[in-house]
């Protein structure tokens, strides 16, 4: 097949726990030519949507581990399967990238699916599922928040479009730090924020649940860093062995439909003891951690269910 992989350059990566490297790594070991090019090179003019596409060779052995050939501008509709692959952040650009891309709509597959892409910013597509999530809030009014801050013990903030446990915030009842949150991020962005009970488990059960196709594949255990309440790998967090708990495998149970119905091929969902926070499908990571701890290599699962599909 002919794959073309929308991502970030791959010299702004780390070879050892990148997930999309990986999946790049086992689609040309079956002997598919893989191009690489970024969201930001993306051109529709009369109906044809373009890329200036670079061939994309790895060896995971040799410093750097990839190799890029000449750039061809191309039609994307060229391609038999689009990876869209680019970190967050879920910003203005992110979301035109999925409307280019959902242009090539009959004409070429596109894991995950742009538009339910588009339609599942990790800390919103959550909501349906609410029953499963810890006592919740999005919002930025100030009135609103202290209400639900002062029925709390502790809680946490987020930013709704943020990804990799960046710029995470505690706030204990009665913190004063809070008003000052709240004023700061009034005057930095007219989008509210995600409010959530502090749930003291994330110090010993905090999961990702790795999903392909709608089915789990890996579940891996993260334990944040002394001190921190992240438990995210890209701020710290340290990768483990892990079990689902009957709660969580009801959690499962339950998005397991949605996934494979929404066309998000690679997804991860993050637990927190018993309760849902995030459902990850922009550009899920944790296989390299699924590996190291299982042994198992999920980009097979992967290429093998996308061969499926494609055939």
């Amino acid at each position: 097949m002919r794959i073309a992989v929308q991502m970030d350059h791959p010299k702004r990566l780390n070879p050892a726990g990148d997930s999309t490297l990986m999946l790049i790594e086992e689609a040309q070991q079956r002997g598919h030519t893989v191009f690489f090019y970024e969201a930001s090179q993306l051109s529709w003019q009369s109906g044809v949507l373009t890329a200036p596409l670079q061939p994309i060779t790895l060896d995971m052995h040799a410093v750097p581990c990839w190799m890029l050939g000449e750039a061809v501008t191309r039609p994307l509709e060229e391609m038999d399967v689009i990876l869209m692959r680019q970190d967050p952040p879920f910003d203005m650009a992110y979301i035109t990238a999925t409307h280019l891309l959902e242009q090539l709509a009959g004409k070429v597959a596109v894991w995950n699916n742009p538009a339910a892409v588009r339609n599942a910013p990790e800390k919103l597509c959550v909501m349906p599922f609410s029953r499963f999530m810890p006592p919740t809030l999005i919002s930025r009014d100030p009135v609103t928040i202290h209400q639900f801050a002062s029925a709390h013990e502790a809680i946490v903030a987020k930013p709704l479009y943020g990804y990799g446990g960046r710029s995470v915030f505690k706030f204990s009842a009665g913190d004063s730090n809070l008003d000052t949150l709240i004023e700061h991020w009034s005057e930095q962005s007219l989008e509210p924020l995600m409010w959530q009970q502090f749930r003291p488990e994330v110090a010993h059960d905090d999961k990702r649940v790795l999903f392909i196709h709608g089915d789990v594949k890996a579940v891996v255990g993260r334990l944040p860093a002394d001190g921190s309440i992240r438990a995210n790998m890209r701020v710290g967090g340290t990768a483990v062995a892990g079990e689902l708990t009957p709660r969580q495998q009801e959690i499962c149970d339950a998005l397991s439909p949605f996934l494979k119905e929404q066309g998000l091929m690679l997804a991860g969902i993050d637990l927190i003891g018993g309760y849902l926070t995030e459902i990850n499908v922009t550009s899920p990571t944790t296989l390299r951690a699924a590996q190291k701890l299982y042994g198992i290599n999920l980009a097979v699962a992967f290429w093998d269910t996308v061969e499926e599909q494609a055939a």
